[in-house]
């Protein structure tokens, strides 16, 4: 009989607060931030997570995050090219966009939210409908990945000019330009050369008048953008050049010269900030041209005090000079003397994104920046307004910090308790207590560079070890560092408690491995008790090796004791006497972890020449060397009372093996960098992993059973699945083009399409419908001749033929069930699904789009398929004389339904605004019948009342 097994699965993730790929985004109360493949919402008052947009099964790491002018939407962008559209009240998934082949690092929605235009390292710019839920085009132009993307809306254009307003979309990449598209013509219309270097950031203020763009130089510039030259479109000048909508203006100049990361104006208020440098954000604020103009007066006063103090010392040329000077000033604002540096913002820790908040809380007056750091934190600092006195320099104040449920740097180390109840993660600073449960973080302690670590008998206390040699050992009551003791030289690389626990080995690089003991010392401690006993550490013996120690192993009987050196052999010894006993020698580099079963008769190693090797403890003979992983393998160990075991490695895999056959039972990826530490439950029902990026994974043992031939052959299925949507998104590239092909040669716009597997899925569903319709409908056809042959009498007696088990089970008609079909395809990937079906099928997918017509089923989706696969397949349609014949009856019958759908949407927009017009009458008649009231009044009265704002109510 096939064995089976247990399948493992993710259920939990946690340890981050956010992560480093994206920016995020702050309301004043919740902040919106990135976890690798997930986005969480921080309350930043309470320090609380209020939800995780997370989607089972997608593993893309989120690289963008926009909000909509419409409520509660979120475009989020990911590293595999698609964007989803959130809905932030229920958590889920609107629509899926896919276009991008490569990671999105751009998105912005036009003012009103129903365009999204995209930007991605695969150098296309693609505008989204966010209505129709389909790519409108796609634009190409940029050499390198796009940077930065802003609508300039139309309704900023000038009442009085002639020309018809047009949506323009500027675009910043790093490839040093900065382009302006007209999205009616669907071309660039001026290319700015920027910068020397890459542009990384850009930003337009709130009237749509100046822009800022920042390089990696740290250069800040200012360009002015003009509206009358945008209203009259593309024209010559006298000089017969084509005349520019973009000039440049000015450079400012910031603190520090290093890359320009963010710009951001503050939506409301006069401020802009700018981050160039790693832990600061500068602030400038946007002065009014009175103050300027007032400063300038103040020079000039200035000057003519020096000029008459001048005057008595015979200085007479100087003066005329400063007359001059004092004129000119009168004449002209420069930008900067509009933009003056207010404060700098200073983090405590490396920033990677910062937002002012949309809604401003709080009476104090100021605004609130939000800064989401790239150590796993996020701040948020207030800034005052400014003063009126001069001695005051304003200074920022942080007032809320969220970084206690995460480490600052990479987890090292974990370890579980021995009921599973509590896990401990130790990083480089601090060692973290995790509630399993419910995955809350309910102690945090100051720890060195942590590399090992246990509880020791009791779950009372935790040792652990650090770089610098020492062991510490925690006290988890009172939470407190209990003792610290210098007990190597050198790096610990490894504790294990004896399985009698009464006795604790260390290994460390200093090439010595140390027998200790436990003994409980009395603590005098005034706030618990008297005396309180606690644990501490007797050293008893010391075994002198040659190179040095990586790991050390007790077996679970207590006989023996492994030793792992970096000569790459592993030495086991009697543990009693400290006699040698075997010595396994075979991986080519050192043994970086490895673990004894329960029964004692095997024991696994784990090496950094990724191989992974298991041997009898009888005689150490090596039972089998297998190739585990991609990268080194970090850690190994055994699932309690069998043998099975875990492995993580640098390439980012957990994999589950059995022992006994040498098989790979199931591989897990979560994790988005190397793995460094692997903790198994002590019941076996879970495993828990740490990582590179900050998180910790929980991977539970479901009740589903594990066929190893399926499990082979759904992972073939997954890599054939992605091979074929990936050649078949290569239909750009010449023959012969090899992989880097980008398609040079191809027009600036073009359609936005991409064949991701469920794309193609869905095109097959269509295509067997297809099939099935064509089928059932010949049947029948086939009967209804054989009748209209046959005489009346004999026509009676003849049955007709069974319907379809699929038709009959739903009750549906051939044509009903196309339309089904089609329907349940997502509107985001119809147009992909229907590029699948061969020519033959789109033929027989006319015949059924004319029935729908006919009798008007969903006229909307039949139009758009109609137009989409006439622009598709206009070649082979115009040279199919077939196809006239079917085309003519479409025509009229599309025709008189989209005439019927026009009647009534002009209907009822009458009638919306019949009720509308009879509303405003009402309310004048009753503003006319209070007494001395003109109709000017009632008119601005009326005016006012349109402008309330709305008011959402919740139940």
């Amino acid at each position: 009989m096939v064995q089976s097994y247990l399948r493992h699965g993710p259920t939990q993730a946690f340890g981050l607060i956010c992560s480093s790929s994206s920016n995020s985004i702050y309301d004043g109360k919740l902040a919106y931030v990135p976890a690798l493949e997930d986005v969480l919402v921080w309350d930043m008052k309470k320090g609380q997570m209020r939800a995780m947009w997370h989607e089972t099964g997608h593993r893309a790491e989120v690289t963008c995050i926009l909000r909509s002018p419409q409520d509660d939407v979120f475009a989020v962008g990911y590293a595999d090219g698609s964007i989803r559209l959130w809905n932030s009240a229920s958590g889920s998934v609107i629509a899926t966009f896919n276009g991008h082949k490569k990671a999105v690092t751009a998105l912005e929605f036009d003012s009103r939210g129903t365009r999204l235009a995209s930007g991605s390292q695969d150098t296309d710019l693609i505008v989204w409908d966010i209505v129709a839920e389909a790519g409108l085009y796609r634009l190409r132009g940029h050499r390198d990945q796009i940077t930065a993307i802003r609508f300039i809306s139309p309704s900023e254009l000038p009442s009085t000019s002639t020309g018809s307003p047009s949506l323009l979309l500027l675009t910043t990449s790093k490839d040093t330009l900065l382009k302006l598209w007209d999205l009616t013509t669907q071309h660039c219309i001026q290319t700015v050369v920027a910068h020397r270097s890459e542009i990384w950031t850009m930003d337009i203020d709130t009237d749509q008048k100046l822009i800022f763009t920042g390089s990696s130089e740290g250069e800040l510039k200012a360009w002015s953008v003009d509206h009358e030259a945008l209203s009259q479109g593309l024209k010559e000048t006298e000089s017969g050049e084509v005349s520019k909508m973009i000039h440049p203006v000015t450079s400012l100049p910031l603190a520090s010269r290093h890359r320009v990361s963010q710009i951001s104006f503050h939506p409301s208020q006069p401020y802009v900030a700018v981050q160039s440098h790693d832990r600061s954000v500068e602030v400038f604020r946007i002065r009014t041209e009175e103050e300027v103009k007032k400063k300038q007066a103040r020079r000039k006063k200035r000057a003519k005090e020096k000029k008459e103090k001048d005057l008595g010392k015979g200085k007479d040329k100087i003066v005329d000079q400063g007359e001059e000077d004092s004129a000119n000033m009168d004449e002209e604002i420069n930008l900067i003397d509009l933009f003056t540096p207010y404060l700098v913002v200073r983090t405590s820790g490396k920033v990677r994104s910062f937002d002012f908040a949309l809604k401003e809380t709080g009476s104090k007056g100021g605004v609130h920046l939000f800064v989401a750091l790239a150590s796993n934190a996020l701040e948020v600092y207030h800034i005052p307004q400014p003063t009126k006195s001069k001695d005051e320099t304003p200074e920022a104040s942080r007032t809320f910090s969220l970084d206690l449920p995460g480490h600052r740097t990479d987890v090292r180390t974990l370890c579980l308790s021995s009921d599973d109840q509590l896990l401990a993660s130790a990083s480089n600073g601090s060692l973290k207590l995790w509630n399993m449960k419910t995955t809350a973080c309910i102690r945090t302690m100051d720890c060195g560079y942590a590399i090992c670590s246990t509880f020791l008998p009791g779950d009372r206390h935790i040792a652990v070890g650090t770089k610098s040699g020492e062991i510490l050992i925690y006290d988890l009551a009172s939470s407190s560092l209990s003792e610290t003791i210098k007990a190597h030289s050198a790096t610990v690389w490894s504790l294990h408690v004896r399985a009698d626990e009464r006795a604790l080995v260390s290994g460390s690089a200093d090439k010595e491995v140390k027998f200790w003991e436990f003994e409980n010392k009395a603590v005098a401690d005034e706030d618990v008790s008297p005396t309180r006993k606690s644990l501490t550490l007797a050293h008893t013996r010391t075994l002198q090796m040659s190179d040095d120690v990586l790991s050390v192993k007790y077996s679970p009987n207590g006989k023996l004791l492994a030793v792992s050196l970096l000569d790459s052999t592993v030495k086991i010894f009697y543990q009693d006497s400290l006699k040698f006993f075997l010595s396994l020698y075979g991986h080519k580099l050192p043994v970086l972890s490895m673990d004894i079963s329960d029964d004692s008769k095997l024991i696994v190693t784990c090496s950094a020449d990724k191989n992974v090797k298991i041997w009898g403890l009888d005689f150490g003979d090596c039972h089998k060397s297998i190739f585990a992983h991609e990268e080194s393998v970090m850690q190994v160990l055994f699932e309690k009372k069998s043998h099975y075991f875990w492995t993580v490695g640098k390439d980012k895999m957990l994999k589950y093996w059995d022992g006994d056959k040498f098989e790979n039972i199931q591989k897990l990826d979560g994790h988005h960098s190397e793995v460094w530490a692997l903790a198994v439950s002590q019941q076996g029902k879970f495993v828990v992993t740490g990582s590179h990026d900050k998180s910790i994974r929980v991977w539970e043992k479901l009740d589903e059973p594990l066929f190893l031939e399926e499990e082979r052959e759904r992972e073939l299925e997954n890599i054939y699945e992605a091979g074929l949507a990936d050649s078949l998104d290569r239909s750009d590239a010449p023959i012969g083009a090899g992989d880097n092909a980008n398609g040079d040669a191809s027009a600036e716009a073009a359609a936005v399409t991409k064949q991701t597997s469920e794309t193609l899925m869905a095109g097959e569903r269509i295509m067997e419908a297809i099939d099935l319709a064509d089928g059932e409908r010949a049947t029948f056809q086939e009967y209804e001749d054989q009748k209209a042959r046959l005489g009346t009498l004999e026509a009676a007696g003849l049955q007709p033929p069974p319907r379809n088990a699929v038709l009959a089970a739903y009750d549906l008609d051939p044509e009903a069930y196309v339309l089904r079909v089609v329907e349940k395809v997502p509107s985001t990937a119809l147009q992909d699904a229907l590029l699948v079906l061969p020519f033959g099928k789109v033929v027989s997918l006319m015949k059924y789009l004319d029935l729908w017509a006919q009798r008007g089923w969903n006229i909307t989706l039949v139009s758009r398929i109609i137009f989409f696969l006439l622009k598709t397949h206009h070649h082979q349609i115009v040279a199919n004389r077939i196809m006239r014949t079917a085309l003519i009856p479409l025509r009229v019958h599309l025709r008189n339904s989209l005439r019927r759908e026009k009647d009534t949407i002009g209907y009822n927009l009458a009638a919306l605004q019949h009720i509308r017009r009879r509303n405003e009458a009402e309310r004048t008649a009753q503003f006319f019948e209070e007494e001395d009231f003109d109709e000017e009044k009632a008119r601005a009265k009326i005016a006012e009342g349109k402008k309330r704002k709305r008011v959402t109510v919740k139940a």
